[in-house]
């Protein structure tokens, strides 16, 4: 009788593992099932990187992203910055996982040995000019030479300022560089701390109508350069849904200020604090949308890399096309 239990146990036991088995392969396993599955593609937290130049703001504003997000679990954090290379640093130092920055800190933040960005998608190019005091006695970009000059070092409009002095003959090497925050350039041009002053929308509206400057040349006729959704590497291969729902959501901005872009206009003011004939003037000026990365795009992101290294503003060259990612289903 007491080999007849152990034999039954044995047998009880034998079947269990047996079922087991049998439930892992259709998948009823909880370790193995489609919801477990499910959920290691959400994360917990997305760090966001924004700057009130950009469309980022008014998303953060409206909360469409949280909406989304919140469905799977996701906490949406957002971080400000003045301008795009320290927003990159942070990314590149795992502090924000997507944000949104100009072509040109793009390419600086590529060049950096332990760089983890990649181009998600790209926005149409802001407004961009050289600005001077309108009573500077300088008309045209050659008479920049010998003057100090405000920028952002690394930013879109150092970017700008070299390929407009190359049309005069110029390089970086015949002017002064003032390397200022937006806010600092500001304060220093209107003091007169600098000659000249490059800058984009919508600061360089806020400099036209508020601060007594004269465009001496804007970027039409110069290469072109784009806004760029990026990500940080890891996370978004882990995480592409996360990456895939805040191009949709911003895309989804860019078409609301489209089609009513007073009302923009009303929302950032209040958050800015930049007024609203300022922000008439930079939405009426600019394109609209969030896109799939073209070949053209990335070859205009490559000149800039191309020429950034040429004049020594990064160390080594760097192939833009190695940090694209793709999302499906964009």
């Amino acid at each position: 009788m007491k080999k007849r239990l152990v034999w039954l146990s044995v047998l009880s036991a034998c079947l269990c593992l047996l079922l087991a088995a049998c439930g892992q392969e259709r998948g009823a396993s909880p370790a193995s099932s489609k919801d477990s599955a499910s959920a290691d593609s959400w994360p917990k937290e997305l760090h966001i990187g924004y700057q009130k130049s950009s469309f980022s703001l008014f998303l953060k504003e409206k909360g469409y992203l949280e909406k989304q997000l919140q469905k799977h679990g996701v906490q949406v954090k957002w971080f400000e910055f003045q301008s795009g290379p320290p927003l990159l640093e942070a990314l590149n130092a795992g502090q924000i996982d997507i944000g949104y920055v100009g072509g040109a800190p793009a390419v600086l933040a590529q060049a950096n040995p332990d760089s983890q960005l990649v181009y998600l998608a790209y926005e149409p190019e802001v407004a961009r000019a050289i600005i001077v005091p309108k009573t500077s006695s300088i008309q045209t970009v050659a008479d920049l030479k010998g003057k100090k000059v405000a920028f952002g070092k690394g930013s879109s409009a150092h970017y700008t300022l070299l390929t407009a002095l190359e049309t005069a003959g110029l390089t970086l090497n015949d002017i002064t560089p003032v390397y200022l925050q937006p806010s600092e350039a500001r304060t220093a041009f209107e003091r007169g701390d600098v000659d000249a002053w490059v800058i984009w929308d919508p600061f360089l509206a806020d400099a036209e109508v508020n601060g007594g400057a004269r465009i001496l040349m804007d970027a039409k006729g110069l290469p072109e350069q784009y806004g760029f959704i990026v990500g940080r590497n890891g996370y978004v291969k882990q995480y592409a849904d996360v990456a895939k729902t805040v191009i949709a959501q911003l895309n989804k901005v860019h078409q609301e200020i489209h089609s009513s872009p007073d009302e923009a206009a009303k929302l950032l003011v209040k958050e800015t604090k930049i007024g609203e004939e300022i922000w008439k003037r930079t939405l009426s000026r600019r394109g609209y949308g969030v896109f799939p990365l073209t070949k053209e795009v990335v070859d205009a992101q490559q000149r800039i890399a191309d020429r950034f290294y040429e004049a020594g503003v990064i160390p080594k060259r760097v192939k833009v096309e190695d940090a694209v990612v793709v999302i499906k289903g964009q």
